[in-house]
Parts: structure tokens; sequence; C-alpha cells
């Protein structure tokens, strides 16, 4: 049985998650934490950039990153589930991964920059120019949000991870500016159960 290295604050090993289980393939994945800054943990052999998700075959062979495994778990549900197979679809849907995923990137090094540096040692142009990124892709999304009902495809589960991620690190200050985004998120947890249910509460 694959095992899924991870942690449970990810918001990338929570996209797969979410994809897994609602393609009903969550039985088939064994959840084994990391620690992506303990140098003995085998995430480094097993991914050598040491980072997660990462998932583990019987035989050794490994998938990296979310977006790779995400591909995996759509093809083993029988493929144009989460990954649509018409062009036009399809790649609107990897769009959206794009910028959600480079939402939760840039969130990420602002989390390090601030958990890692000493206070006299941060900087602020960089941590400026990571919000940048974020503040940006909020508002383009904003304007453009996916459909009410918009399917369950790699976009939206990297659209609500990265939301929520922000909700994590961040207070969800990204509310306050961007009801359209909270609407959607709102809907999109009510129709997807997993969206709750892998919701990081530490």
């Amino acid at each position: 049985m694959p095992i899924l290295r991870s942690s449970p604050p990810s918001p990338f090993g929570r996209k797969v998650k979410i994809a897994a289980a609602e393609l009903g393939l969550m039985d088939r994945l064994t959840i084994q934490m990391a620690d992506t800054s303990d140098p003995s943990d085998s995430l480094r052999a097993q991914n050598p950039l040491g980072k997660i998700p990462a998932l583990v075959f019987d035989d050794g062979a490994t998938l990296f990153d979310s977006r790779v495994i995400l591909e995996w778990l759509d093809v083993e549900a029988g493929g144009g589930r989460i990954l649509p197979a018409a062009p036009e679809a399809r790649f609107a849907a990897l769009r959206l991964q794009a910028l959600a995923d480079g939402i939760t990137d840039a969130a990420i090094l602002i989390v390090y920059e601030n958990r890692f540096r000493n206070e006299g040692e941060r900087s602020a142009a960089w941590i400026e120019h990571q919000s940048g990124k974020i503040d940006r892709t909020l508002a383009h999304l904003e304007a453009n949000p996916p459909a009410d009902d918009a399917p369950l495809t790699v976009g939206t589960i990297a659209l609500a991870c990265a939301l929520g991620y922000l909700d994590l690190r961040f207070a969800g200050r990204w509310r306050e500016t961007h009801p359209r985004l909270v609407a959607w998120l709102d809907g999109f947890t009510a129709r997807v159960p997993s969206v709750e249910t892998t919701r990081f509460k530490g």
C-alpha cells in the first residue's frame, strides 16, 4: 500500500488527502508523519528535495510533489475526474492550481522567514515581495472566482487549501476584503466533505 509522507498542517499534503478522499482512494493510502526539518527522517532519501508530500510505493519508488500525486490519483480513479480530459477545462484547472499553489508557496516563505530568522535578521523587503504575490493573486481571484458550482478539480482543491492555509497562518485576514472568495469557499466546503475533515485545527 502506498505511503503518503506528510504532516497535518501541510496545505500541499491536504491537497492530496482531499483528492484521495473524494476519489474514494483514501483506504488505499497509509499516511505517515514526516519531519522536513529532521535530517534523520527518511523523507530526504524518499524525496531528495526533502519536501512533502511524497508518495512512497511498496517497491521504494516515489512520487512528488502534490501536483504529480494528484495526477496519479486521477489516473488511479479512472482518469478525467479531477484533471479534466477536455483541453479547455484541463488548462483552466491547471491554471487555477498554479495560482493557488503560488499563493501557498509565497505564504510558506513568509512563515519560514519569520520562523527561522531572528527578528533583527528578517527581511521586510522579502516579506513584502511575497505578500505582493498573495495580494495580487487574491485580487485576481476575487474578480474572477470559480463558479459556485465549479466541479472538483486540481484547481478548486488547490484553491481551497491555499485559502485554508491563509486562515491557519495569517488569521484569515484575507476574508475582510475578498467576500466573493469567502462565499465560494463556504459553498465548496459544504459540497466537498473532506475540506472540513482535513482541516488542521492545531
